[in-house]
């Protein structure tokens, strides 16, 4: 009965310590969001006016290879935003598994998918499956910052501007997780590239702005602006794709650092409960042999009487 006692007491030790090492992480990861979300928030504006500005020249431009779809795509590019951490509940999961949800699809339509991946665990996945990652990132995934989309931009860009029969791809798309609340992220799929186009009504899309459109004047021309101003616009939306990303991944985190704390919060109330029990028998047991004790030392008295 002691030794078992003596377990409660060691896991409850053991359970109270890890409690606090999940809190500690969760007040980090609540600190960190905080971060993330105001660098998104800052990238907003330049990420509304370019898109704005690329729609003002994609409808003034009759022919742009980053406009056009190929007539029969054969490969496509599949940019895939996970974690370099872990303890982040099903971040990394969820978007592995949307991943592989549209590699398939984009397999049954004839296609060859080339996967670039970004964060270890990610890469991680892939390696002990053998599956084979055309270009990786790590170590970039927490604090992002535009020199690394700028990087895995022009890695992508440089295998769209290439024929797909030399190597080069046909489509893009980016696969990463947007923050929708500190309680909801959602793991998403988009076409970066070629950009989808929709002609909309110029007074429904300044309703929907809120802002009447600007006028634009180009120099030297409409074709040179859009070919200088389509590399970044692909590049600031994998920017806000890694931002969001950044900020989901530490809201899964805080997420399940709190449940991890709550449940070793009452699994050391279920412990002590359990040794208070195990007390309570261990000090029955002592009194039923004192009380037997006494009982045989009184008998063999009035025996010898």
């Amino acid at each position: 009965m002691g030794a078992q006692l003596r377990v409660y007491r060691r896991r409850i030790r053991s359970t109270k310590s890890m409690a606090k090492i999940t809190r500690a992480m969760e007040l980090i990861a609540t600190t960190r969001i905080t971060k993330a979300q105001r660098a998104a928030e800052a990238a907003g504006p330049y990420a509304r006016e370019i898109t704005r500005a690329v729609s003002a020249l994609a409808s003034r431009v009759t022919y742009n290879p980053l406009l056009i779809e190929s007539e029969n795509p054969t490969r496509a590019a599949v940019l895939v935003i996970t974690s370099d951490k872990g303890l982040a509940g099903a971040f990394s999961s969820n978007v592995l598994k949307e991943a592989d949800a549209l590699s398939g699809l984009l397999r049954e339509e004839g296609k060859e998918v080339l996967t670039y991946m970004v964060g270890r665990k990610g890469v991680g996945f892939y390696k002990f499956r053998d599956r084979p990652l055309e270009g990786q990132w790590e170590g970039i995934t927490e604090r992002p910052t535009y020199a690394h989309a700028q990087e895995i931009g022009s890695a992508l860009m440089e295998k769209f501007a290439m024929d797909a029969s030399e190597g080069g791809v046909d489509e893009i798309h980016v696969i990463s997780t947007e923050f929708v609340s500190m309680l909801t992220q959602r793991a998403s799929a988009a076409r970066a590239l070629p950009l989808e186009i929709e002609e909309v009504d110029a007074n429904e899309l300044e309703a929907e702005q809120g802002a009447p459109l600007p006028l634009y004047e180009f120099e030297p021309s409409v074709e040179e602006a859009l070919d200088r101003l389509l590399p970044q616009y692909v590049t600031n939306r994998i920017y806000f794709a890694l931002l969001e990303s950044a900020a989901s991944q530490q809201a899964s985190r805080r997420a399940a650092m709190k449940a991890a704390t709550d449940n070793a919060e009452d699994l050391a109330k279920n412990l002590t409960r359990l040794a208070n029990q195990a007390r309570q028998a261990e000090i029955t047991n002592e009194l039923s042999e004192i009380v037997g004790g006494a009982d045989a030392l009184a008998a063999a008295s009035a025996g010898s009487e």
